[in-house]
């Protein structure tokens, strides 16, 4: 199983637009997922057309109220399943202050499901958990990079994106370190790309360069890279949130959906860390 945390502190980038769609898209092709929403604004969940809370239990109640993540785990559809968020899960910080061991709960959680192998790298019902985290990186962050074994960067193509990326470098050298030694990142997808302008290509061209400079970097993400998918800016993928689809439900011959189908394509062959060995994608 590949568990795969979509981070960035920066809200506005494609975070959740990332970590549903590539669910879906995953899931169309055949790869059994399941998206876990730890976003107390619960977009995601939304995304996906399930009211958050309706009567069943939440990411909230798996990380604070000893819930098992199948009590909270509901089918979308044959291959998909969503662990729903509420905004409860903005209280995580104070329900779980002086717990021992709180940043690595969803990891405990999720080993002790078989559905989920025990943790990446072993067999179980899912061969994909998406995790969407929110916009900062705060515990429900640490959370999910301590239960998975690589992290996706959504990155909006502008300069100041590119301190955002350095900070969370920062953050999966200090998980590794002392959390999760597994953790590794995954790589950086461009999102909101306007491929007729000089900014998106010049931001393009130094990040590729900064993987390409980096041998002597923290194993934790010096294998990091680029993927060649770039998600276009479209209209298409900003409305359909606001009807509970994916952009393969609402738009299917968009560019959305291309674009995403291109990502997930890409995910899928690249091998996750502590598995083959990885290549780089430019």
């Amino acid at each position: 199983m590949r568990s795969i945390a979509v981070a960035n502190q920066k809200g506005g980038v494609g975070k959740t637009t990332t970590s549903v769609n590539l669910a879906v898209a995953l899931s169309r092709a055949g790869q059994r997922v399941c998206l876990i929403d730890l976003d107390p604004q619960s977009h995601a969940t939304l995304h996906l057309g399930v009211s958050p809370g309706a009567g069943g239990p939440t990411a909230f109640d798996v990380l604070c109220s000893d819930q098992p993540i199948a009590a909270a785990c509901l089918p979308v559809t044959e291959t998909l399943a969503v662990v729903p968020a509420h905004i409860d899960l903005s209280a995580v910080e104070l329900a779980l202050a002086g717990k021992p061991g709180r940043e690595s709960v969803l990891r405990r959680r999720l080993a002790e499901d078989g559905r989920f192998g025990g943790g990446a790298g072993t067999d179980g019902e899912f061969d994909y958990v998406i995790i969407d985290c929110p916009p900062s990186l705060g515990l429900l962050s640490i959370n999910a990079m301590s239960a998975v074994g690589e992290v996706l960067l959504p990155l909006q193509p502008h300069f100041l994106a590119l301190h955002g990326l350095s900070k969370l470098l920062e953050t999966i050298e200090l998980v590794a370190e002392h959390v999760n030694p597994r953790l590794r990142l995954l790589g950086v997808v461009l999102c909101m790309y306007e491929a007729g302008t000089r900014l998106a290509g010049e931001i393009a061209r130094d990040v590729e360069e900064f993987f390409g400079s980096v041998q002597e970097a923290h194993p934790a993400w010096r294998e990091g890279r680029l993927f060649s998918a770039r998600i276009r800016r479209t209209i298409r993928l900003a409305e359909a949130p606001s009807f509970g689809q994916s952009i393969f439900d609402y738009a299917p011959d968009s560019h959305g959906a291309e674009d995403y189908a291109a990502l997930a394509a890409e995910v899928d062959r690249v091998a996750s860390a502590g598995g083959a060995t990885t290549r780089r994608v430019a």
